[in-house]
């Protein structure tokens, strides 16, 4: 190319990229509410919303912007879906299985038993049929769902006494996160409390609870709850990827310029990748520093595992009997999981076992 031909395809990429930047700068000035169903404390899951944020004003040329709310400053944690419905708030952040109360339907945008990990997660909404027929179920409450990002598969909680097989599980108070996962329990003799993050410490220390789940060793670490239960098991079975999202009003997003729209969209997908990308980076930190504070560390029994499968096959069987369109989401999910862990026995799966067997 000569220096004449460099010049004019320069010249033409300068004035197509001048006459983009009128496209943003033209659109309304917008101010958008979003209320989480966290504090700020946890900062991997607050700061999915806080990053949101950042990439829309910043991508919008500041004339869009997004105040995130943590827990109770709004409204009450569990209190997004109804203000979404209503038309009250423009956004929120939330784990979607805390309103299975409306409809079990909700967990399937977030985590049920012995289902999806994180990648499988983002292959199903984003390839399959995930987010298609959850967003179809959403729309029923004025909602457009997006990724917030994944914590990965989860631990199984703290106990203040051993669980040494299925049966102790009887009679256990436990703080649940939502969803199925609290009718598999009930099935095993538990007594499930759904209370929010900040409530839970309090509520263990003082004894009203024996038991808590939240998510992994990083914002476990953080909320404390090494200090007044010792025993930490392994995996989580009711959460083997946990899908936060980003609840939009409908209303609100048809009502935005295409370029807003767009926003929207990108920083959705930012957001989400940092947010399960840092609990990745800060899960194994954190948890080398709870096993060096005496935290005892265990893998639950098989007996409670083959149990907890149990009672969650029989919890979708009873509700595939109530809810054609639960069916029809719980099939989709489980044909789409077994060609992933088709897959995985040839790829992952087996690489990791070789790779957690020799010294790097």
């Amino acid at each position: 190319m000569d220096r004449r031909s460099l010049i004019k395809n320069a010249g033409i990429a300068g004035v197509l990229a001048a006459a983009a930047a009128p496209a943003v700068h033209a659109q309304p000035t917008l101010r958008w509410r979003m209320a989480a169903s966290f504090p700020k404390s946890l900062d991997t899951i607050f700061g999915s919303g806080e990053k949101f944020a950042q990439v829309v004003k910043a991508l919008s040329g500041g004339k869009f912007e997004v105040s995130v709310h943590a827990a109770g400053e709004l409204m009450p944690a569990f209190g997004v879906v109804d203000a979404l419905e209503n038309s009250t708030i423009e956004m929120a952040l939330t784990a979607p299985y805390y309103f299975t109360g409306k409809s079990s339907i909700f967990a399937f945008g977030c985590a049920v038993p012995f289902g999806l990990t994180a990648r499988q997660m983002d292959a199903w909404m984003e390839h399959g049929n995930g987010r298609k027929l959850f967003d179809a179920f959403c729309a029923n409450y004025n909602i457009k769902s997006f990724s917030a990002g994944n914590t990965g598969t989860q631990m199984g909680g703290w106990y203040r006494k051993e669980i040494k097989s299925a049966a102790d599980l009887k009679g256990l108070k436990m703080r649940l996160g939502g969803g199925l996962f609290g009718e598999a329990m009930a099935k095993l003799g538990v007594v499930s409390q759904n209370m929010p993050a900040g409530d839970v410490y309090q509520a263990l220390e003082k004894g009203t609870l024996d038991s808590v789940e939240f998510v992994g060793p990083y914002d476990d670490q953080k909320l404390g709850f090494n200090k007044v239960a010792p025993y930490y098991y392994y995996p989580g079975w009711w959460e083997g990827g946990a899908e936060l999202g980003f609840f939009v009003n409908l209303k609100a997003l048809n009502a935005l310029p295409t370029e807003y729209k767009e926003i929207v969209k990108v920083a959705t997908n930012v957001a989400a990748r940092d947010m399960t990308s840092k609990y990745d980076a800060l899960n194994p930190i954190a948890l080398k520093k709870l096993v060096g504070d005496k935290t005892q560390l265990k893998a639950f029994p098989k007996d409670v595992m083959d149990a907890g499968f149990k009672a969650s096959m029989e919890v979708f069987a009873e509700h595939e009997a109530k809810s054609p369109e639960f069916k029809k989401i719980h099939e989709d999910m489980r044909a789409f999981q077994r060609d992933q862990l088709l897959w995985e026995r040839f790829s992952e799966l087996r690489y990791n076992q070789y790779m957690t067997s020799v010294k790097l």
